[in-house]
């Protein structure tokens, strides 16, 4: 029988994704300045601190203040009424010298014996039911969000928005896993103070859906729009007034929306958070090979939908399992197993190997950090970074290369497809 299935997303200003933000800024600029570097840095946000702490081993030295507040003030936070400001806020670094004992299983006497920065499993997925290859209630649940943050900065058509928010999609699927419908949309939005509470709910009720919703449909293929019937179900701001909301209204920290980040609760998660951590750690940078090959994968046809595993042992440099599962829509007259023997040999996931398939070592991660790390367009873009202690560089850099669709000629070949 139709079942439901819901995803959820968070914006740029609540409270972890700020945490996240910071802490891939101070990533990105440690691989400019030293593209080596050796990076797991955790945040913590709070009315009117931010707590910088981990490991770091590199050649240069970074004004981390600077940057923490950089990254809030451009999220939006910005006002004293917020008690969370980019200017006034205490920043406070415990970052100190990475453990010898962890970096000599990742150092190595040649790059291509690195060993993995950590043991874990780490999984990535795609499926046919969207153009960019994500889960359908995770893409609406983002794009709802990068609107109403468009809406916030534009200030004109919805003025109150203050820089926290939530967004949450319900779809019915149909026996054969195809969405039918859109059953529910939950948005909470922070807000400026009003004076009569039920006429602020009535307003930003109306505001979202008559305001946001047509703007996040006009972005969305045409067989998507058609899910959203008159008969959708929204709860908008469903606690009441969110005047108090980011840090203030709660504690933010690094790595606590590592479902937001992938998948939206499809297809599985090792655990491991992403952002802060250096691409020799493979809790990030085997999870975005595992997209990347799932992604290729699906795109060539050998399955309307995979989920693939990637596992390491610290220190060690091949990895200790590669595990597939294409849910039965395999059009390969394959098993799974033999599947996962072929993605072995047309995706090598040695760390070095995927470091430097997917460029990994450049200041390309603070992008990420936001909406979601997979499903996003590849581009080549030129960032500049400034420092008081190593000058000022410019880079081209190209972003979210473990979304690109550049194996599908080889897997297809492999594939006889």
């Amino acid at each position: 029988m139709p079942y439901l299935f819901t995803s959820e997303s968070v914006s740029e200003g609540h409270p972890d994704k700020i945490a996240d933000q910071i802490s891939d800024a101070l990533l990105d600029n440690f691989l400019a300045f030293d593209p080596e570097s050796k990076v797991a840095c955790e945040t913590l946000v709070t009315t009117g601190q931010v707590v910088l702490a981990g490991e770091v081993k590199s050649d240069t030295y970074l004004d981390v203040q600077t940057i923490a507040r950089e990254v809030i003030n451009k999220i939006g936070y910005t006002k004293g009424e917020y008690q969370f400001s980019g200017d006034s806020c205490g920043v406070i670094s415990l970052i100190h010298e990475q453990s010898q004992d962890i970096n000599q299983g990742v150092d190595r006497a040649t790059k291509e014996e690195q060993g993995a920065g950590d043991q874990g499993m780490m999984f990535g997925y795609a499926t046919k039911e969207t153009e960019n290859y994500m889960p359908l209630a995770l893409d609406i649940s983002h794009k709802i969000l990068q609107v109403l943050a468009d809406l916030r900065r534009e200030g004109k058509e919805i003025s109150y928005l203050r820089p926290d928010a939530k967004a949450q999609v319900t779809i019915e699927y149909s026996d054969e896993n195809v969405p039918q419908r859109i059953d529910t949309i939950v948005v909470s939005t922070q807000h400026d103070a009003f004076d009569e509470d039920d006429a602020m709910l009535a307003k930003i009720k109306k505001d979202i859906i008559e305001i946001l919703i047509p703007r996040v449909k006009e972005q969305l293929p045409a067989y998507v729009q058609a899910l959203f019937t008159n008969g959708i179900t929204y709860h908008i701001n469903p606690t009441g007034k969110f005047v108090i909301g980011g840090p203030h209204g709660d504690a933010g920290l690094t790595g606590r929306k590592i479902i937001v980040d992938t998948y939206g609760g499809k297809g599985a998660h090792g655990g491991g958070a992403f952002s802060g951590k250096d691409p020799s750690k493979v809790d990030r940078s085997a999870a975005y090979a595992a997209r990347h090959a799932a992604k290729n994968l699906v795109a060539a046809g050998v399955a309307d939908e995979i989920l693939v595993q990637v596992s390491y042992a610290i220190g060690v440099v091949e990895p200790t399992s590669i595990f597939v599962d294409t849910y039965s829509t395999a059009k390969v007259d394959l098993s799974d197993g033999a599947i996962a023997k072929k993605v072995a040999e047309l995706f090598d996931m040695r760390p070095f190997a995927i470091e430097e398939r997917l460029k990994l070592r450049n200041p390309i991660y603070l992008e990420t950090a936001a909406y979601g790390h997979m499903g996003k367009t590849p581009q080549t873009v030129t960032k500049v970074y400034e420092s008081p202690y190593n000058g000022r560089i410019e880079k081209e850099v190209e972003l979210f290369t473990w979304e690109k669709l550049d194996q599908v000629d080889a897997v297809k070949a492999a594939f006889d497809i």
